[in-house]
């Protein structure tokens, strides 16, 4: 612990406290920052300027990164018959009706996205208590409801990410491994701040991405001018 411990300090200290870097900087000084002993997973976190309490500023939404996360996401299909089918030769890794509900509801969630049928939904919208708090309830807005269960986990393995504002008015997303080069995690963090600008609501007046910061797996946040991409 006294080592890790040391790292994060060492790493604080060339990151320094008043500095706001361009988001190449960013990149760059996660990349130098990073675990030397394992890949490390590279976050961006956006503070923005909504009201989660109002049902109109709630900014919900998937993308795709042009270069993955660098992980193989696990699915799991709530799906019967030809869609069944369709999933399992996509390479949903566990794919079931009524059964895989059961094995769900009895607290199985070693997965890192659900997604269902819209015809089976009747059954798995019991499972809320269970999927809800881990943000894997399928739902129609990030398309993993749908007939088209094989488009749904394609997207998925193939680097679709979703975000979510929580109750700060925070929002966090994976952007990369320390090991992409600085021209890809420049790229997945463009795409996905593309696709959050686009849902800012209506509603919401004045600036609307506050401060961003960059960081990787147990490292100090990197502040980051959103301004710069």
């Amino acid at each position: 612990m006294a080592q890790k411990s040391k790292a994060y300090r060492a790493a604080a200290e060339k990151i320094g406290t008043d500095k706001v870097y361009t988001a190449s900087e960013a990149v760059n000084l996660a990349k130098e920052t990073g675990s030397a002993k394992f890949d490390s997973t590279v976050e961006v976190a956006l503070k923005l300027g909504v009201d989660p309490r109002k049902a109109d500023q709630m900014v919900r939404g998937t993308v795709i990164l042009p270069h993955g996360t660098g992980k193989t996401a696990r699915v799991i299909v709530f799906a019967t018959g030809p869609a069944a089918e369709a999933a399992i030769a996509a390479g949903a890794d566990e794919v079931g009706g009524d059964e895989l509900i059961e094995k769900v509801a009895a607290g199985y969630t070693a997965f890192d996205s659900a997604v269902s049928t819209p015809e089976l939904m009747g059954k798995v919208g019991r499972l809320g208590k269970v999927l809800g708090p881990r943000g894997l309830m399928p739902n129609p807005k990030t398309g993993t409801v749908t007939p088209d269960v094989a488009k749904a986990v394609n997207d998925i393995k193939g680097g679709k990410i979703e975000f979510r504002v929580d109750k700060h008015a925070n929002v966090h997303f994976v952007v990369g491994k320390a090991s992409f080069s600085s021209e890809q995690l420049f790229e997945n963090i463009s795409t996905a701040l593309e696709e959050v600008n686009r849902l800012k609501p209506s509603s919401s007046k004045g600036r609307y991405i506050l401060k961003g910061t960059v960081s990787t797996t147990f490292g100090p946040g990197i502040p980051m001018d959103i301004n710069s991409i």
